[in-house]
């Protein structure tokens, strides 16, 4: 028996930067902190087991924000929260800044040698 599809969230510029904001927060708690501190120690800055083991943990502590606004509580949830958020970066500078702390929040720093700067060939 099919469910009838929930309803998509939808969320004012205003409301969007207040849920933004607790997610932001969210990961300042000390316990969500050390989740992902742990994670990331785990993953050894590899990119694959950043999705593996990063990746997850984020999207819990995202979710446990989220659906107080109505997203659900699953992986879908989180894309749908991430959509309105991308929707909403080119209307609201506040936003767009948020949205960059957020994503430095769950991507490691990339460490890429300066170009030119390859091992010397003998």
């Amino acid at each position: 028996m099919a469910s009838a599809p929930a309803q998509q969230p939808t969320l004012t510029v205003e409301q969007a930067r207040v849920v933004l904001s607790e997610v932001i927060q969210a990961f300042s708690v000390p316990e969500n902190a050390a989740r992902m501190e742990e994670a990331r120690e785990s993953a050894c800055n590899d990119m694959g087991k950043m999705l593996q083991l990063v990746l997850p943990v984020a999207t819990q502590i995202q979710q446990e924000v989220i659906k107080a606004y109505g997203f659900n509580n699953e992986g879908e949830g989180v894309l749908k929260f991430a959509r309105l958020v991308k929707m909403y970066e080119t209307q609201d500078p506040e936003i767009a800044a948020m949205s960059v702390k957020l994503k430095s929040l769950l991507l490691p720093p990339l460490s890429t040698p300066p170009i030119g700067s390859g091992i010397p060939s003998s």
